[in-house]
């Protein structure tokens, strides 16, 4: 092969290697930002860079201008408006972990029944609590602002935890690897005000973490006396023990297996 004809062959494939590179990466910042407010603008964004490719194409001066100048007045706000959705989608990078690596499901049926155990005998008793399970992001920032425990897993463990008054019962248990990491862990608060004001301290903290990680967060209410889950800020209320545990196999990701719909 000539070096004409391999030149020849590079730029009849240099449009679509530039199309597929654009589309990997619009795809993916849709992906970074799926969730939070900003998707909209983003979205909004892409349109107008699809208008103002137009223009270039048809050399419309007078769009092109308005359009430039636009673009730059929009970079400067949408980083001040917009600050806590970007910094909530930069925790995301770099955060991979997942839950289930070293489990099987038989073993992981095994705990989360302790967990679901747990969860139903505190709601029973009114007694609150914020509990976080790993999945493939990494929650380690989290247990490191905690008390570590690295324990097994079971109810009886996590009901002295939460038992009221005790020292680690206001804060959240993250659950790594299947074991019980560290107890009174820090999470951060949702910045969504449109949060429905019955929702106390724990229910902003189980969203709020959900919108940085993909953690399986559950909330026991003891106003309430009901067990809620907070996934990826999707919202799930008043689940029974059972309701629980289907929805946490439904949500954890095992290795070479698709996240069930």
């Amino acid at each position: 092969m000539t070096n004409e004809t391999f030149n020849i062959l590079v730029l009849s494939w240099k449009p679509y290697l530039e199309i597929t590179i654009l589309w990997f990466l619009i795809y993916h910042i849709l992906h970074f930002f799926e969730g939070t407010r900003a998707i909209q603008v983003l979205r909004g964004i892409f349109i107008l860079i699809f208008f103002f490719l137009i223009a270039q194409v048809f050399n419309l001066e007078v769009i092109n201008t308005l359009l430039n100048r636009l673009f730059t007045i929009s970079v400067i706000a949408a980083l001040i408006i917009f600050h806590p959705e970007i910094r909530q989608g930069l925790a995301r990078l770099g955060q991979r972990n997942l839950f289930s690596a070293a489990l099987k499901e038989e073993e992981l049926d095994s705990i989360l029944k302790e967990l679901s155990k747990a969860t139903d005998n505190m709601c029973k008793s009114k007694v609150g609590a914020l509990i976080a399970i790993e999945n493939k992001d990494s929650l380690s920032n989290y247990i490191e602002n905690g008390v570590h425990i690295d324990a097994s897993l079971t109810s009886e463990l996590i009901e002295t935890v939460f038992t009221p008054n005790s020292l680690l019962h206001d804060g959240g248990l993250i659950i790594k690897n299947g074991r019980i990491a560290a107890a009174g862990c820090i999470f951060p608060l949702t910045q969504d005000q449109d949060l429905n004001r019955i929702f106390g301290t724990r229910h902003r903290a189980a969203l709020g973490l959900s919108e940085e990680t993909d953690a399986i967060v559950i909330v026991v209410s003891e106003e309430r006396q009901d067990v809620s889950l907070v996934h990826q800020s999707g919202f799930y209320r008043d689940l029974s023990k059972e309701e629980l545990f289907s929805k946490i196999k439904e949500f954890i990701k095992f290795p070479g297996q698709e996240q069930k719909k």
